[in-house]
């Protein structure tokens, strides 16, 4: 899709509530219909796709292993299976679109990557205050088996979002380089339109932070 213009999906949890799922005040958010109802996620990715979306981003944003096995007690292997499931779950939905559409066009897969901060359940995901007690190695042990369950699930790329701080970015973006193969894309939160929830990047940095890494990449192609 490269110089195309792509359509990204909506809110996934606010799509779920709007069809009368309860998502609020659960510490998995909508990654426990996962489990409990992978019905209802492939319903809302479908709604998305027959809305003119290019790009489904899996349940997982709120899912990680340690997670997984904290709030459903599950084993390590069950958890990375569960994992793996929200790409099958999107994947599924575009064969059932490309089913019923005679569109040529074949919507990617997005597989979602939150910011720690949503595993903590403590609402520092929107402040990033963790950060300080965190080092890049130690982001990088956390992130790395949700990214190797999406890769290994077959997502097409990995969509790291809504990260508040640029030591949990660079942390993301060093990880990726163990997945040579892998696409991504990185969003912040921003509390204030220049600078980042935790207060302590502003935009320019942000701005300067993405042309190292693209002069990075095309030193290496």
């Amino acid at each position: 899709m490269d110089g195309q213009v792509v359509i990204l999906d909506g809110g996934l949890a606010t799509e779920l509530e709007a069809a009368g799922i309860k998502i609020q005040g659960d510490p998995l958010w909508s990654a426990r219909l996962l489990h409990t109802n992978p019905q209802a996620i492939k319903d809302a990715h479908q709604r998305f796709l027959s809305s003119g979306a290019d790009v489904l981003t899996t349940a997982t944003y709120q899912a990680s292993v340690d997670g997984f096995m904290k709030h459903l007690g599950m084993t390590s292997e069950e958890a990375i299976q569960l994992m793996m499931s929200g790409v099958q779950i999107a994947r599924d939905a575009v064969q059932d679109f490309k089913t019923r559409t005679s569109d040529n066009k074949v919507p990617l897969v997005a597989g979602s990557v939150g910011p720690y901060g949503a595993f903590l359940y403590d609402g520092s995901e929107y402040t990033g205050t963790y950060e300080e007690t965190m080092s890049g190695e130690e982001f990088k042990a956390w992130h790395r088996p949700q990214v190797q369950c999406l890769v290994s699930a077959g997502a097409d790329l990995i969509a790291m979002e809504t990260i508040p701080s640029l030591k949990e970015a660079e942390a993301l973006v060093e990880l990726l380089r163990e997945f040579p193969n892998t696409k991504a894309w990185l969003s912040f939160s921003c509390k204030v339109i220049y600078t980042v929830n935790d207060g302590e990047v502003s935009l320019f940095q942000i701005l300067m932070f993405n042309a190292q890494e693209a002069f990075l990449k095309a030193s290496r192609a």
